[in-house]
Formats: C-alpha cells, structure tokens, sequence
C-alpha cells in the first residue's frame, strides 16, 4: 500500500523539466525547454553585471567603494584562487577561462534559489564545459610536452619501451570529461529532485524548514562543486604544462 501511495503522489512531483515550446528545422522537432530560459536568464545576470562592472572600472577612484569594492573583491578572490593553484606564470594565462566558468557554474547552481531550474542539472550544460576543458587540457599537454614526455608518461609506470599500461592510460585520459561532467552533473539534479520529492509529498508540512535544504543543496553544495570542478581543471591543465620554467 505503501509503494501505491507514493506512485500516486509521483503524479504530482515536478523537477522543472518542461517543453515551453516546439519548432521544425530540417525536417526535425526541437524544443525550448525551462534549461534553455534558465540559461538565457544566468547569461543575462553575467552580461548586465559585467557591462556594469567594466562601466565602474573605466572610472574607477582610488578608494574604492559600494559596487566597485565588490567587483574587486571578486577579481581578487579570483585571482588568488588561480595563482595560488597553478603559479603566477600559469594562473596569469588561465585565469580569464577558470574565473568565467567558476562564475557561470557558481550563478547557475545558485539559480536555484530563486525558482529556476540550475542549469547545471541537466547533462547537456556540464558536458560541454567539461569537453571545453578536456580540450584545453590536451591542447596545452602537446604545446609544452614533447612526444616522447607524452609518450613515457602513457606508459607509467612502466618504462616506455613496454606499453603494457598504455590502454588503461588511454582510457583513464579519455575518462577525465566525463568525470567532470557527470560529478557536477549529478550532485546538482539529487538536490534539485530530493527537493522536488519534499514538496511534493509533504507540500502541507512545506512551510519554512525547506529553506535550511535549499540552503545545502543550492548554496553549500553548489559552492563546493563549482570549486571541485574548477580546481580538478586547473590540476590537469598544470600537470599537462609542467613545472613552470
């Protein structure tokens, strides 16, 4: 009786996940879904706040203050965060990409917040920031390594000359987008069903105490896996450079 309670409140549970409208290009049936407006919506809060940004910084004062302390602030953070990670001669190169993605992810997975569905949970968004990356990363790994480094560190840790561990190397490199992708992916939809499941099923009792949910699931979650995915990038990118010269 119990599993017939809840397939009949499963009728009521909504993820956000919806067709707002339809459109035939070559003979083929595309939707905008609700992830499409959310996206357009995080696009349009970055734009706005960094046309904002780049007015204020055009006339800066020398003490700062109110929205010119903020964007400071955040450049700062940014800055530090990258430096610190990859070294001043790295960082420097790749602080534009990390700070753009570790803003977008930040935003959309606090989007959440306010009624949105976070972009980020739907595997369409995490998988190409993750293919963005795998890309970055082998495109940096062929500029600094010579194809001999590439080629003896696809067989560790076994010598070169028997590339017994090649395959699984292989495998393991073609595994780093995925993983990326998915780790995001799926920590972002669990918070957004499991507080999908609490309204629904306890949508008399849902006064309040949902707040302290969404509070870990959009905010503490969303901050830890924005960091996770950025730091896991700037690890691959500086282990694919090197130890900088």
């Amino acid at each position: 009786m119990q599993g017939s309670i809840l397939l009949s409140s499963g009728a009521d549970i909504d993820i956000m996940v919806h067709g707002l409208f339809s459109y035939e290009l070559f003979g083929q049936t595309f939707w905008i879904t609700t992830t499409h407006v959310s996206i357009l919506i995080v696009m349009a809060v970055l734009i706005g706040f960094s046309i904002a940004a780049n007015r204020v910084m055009k006339h800066a004062s020398l003490v700062p203050g109110g929205f010119q302390n903020v964007v400071e602030l955040i450049v700062e953070m940014l800055d530090k965060m990258v430096c610190g990670t990859m070294g001043k001669k790295s960082g420097g190169r790749f602080v534009n990409y990390v700070g753009t993605i570790f803003i977008f992810i930040l935003i959309s997975n606090l989007s959440g917040l306010f009624g949105l569905r976070p972009p980020t949970a739907d595997y369409g968004v995490t998988l190409p920031l993750a293919v963005l990356s795998f890309i970055l990363i082998h495109f940096n790994q062929f500029k600094y390594q010579t194809p001999k480094q590439i080629w003896t560190d696809m067989c560790s840790p076994l010598p070169p000359w028997l590339p017994i561990w090649f395959p699984i190397n292989l495998i393991s490199e073609f595994a780093v987008p995925i993983s990326l992708s998915l780790r995001l992916f799926a920590n972002v939809l669990s918070g957004t069903i499991i507080m999908a499941l609490i309204y629904a099923l306890l949508a008399k009792f849902a006064y309040f105490w949902p707040g302290a949910l969404h509070a870990y699931f959009d905010v503490f979650s969303g901050c830890i896996q924005t960091y996770v995915f950025c730091m896991l990038t700037m690890t691959y990118i500086s282990n694919a450079i090197g130890e900088e010269e």
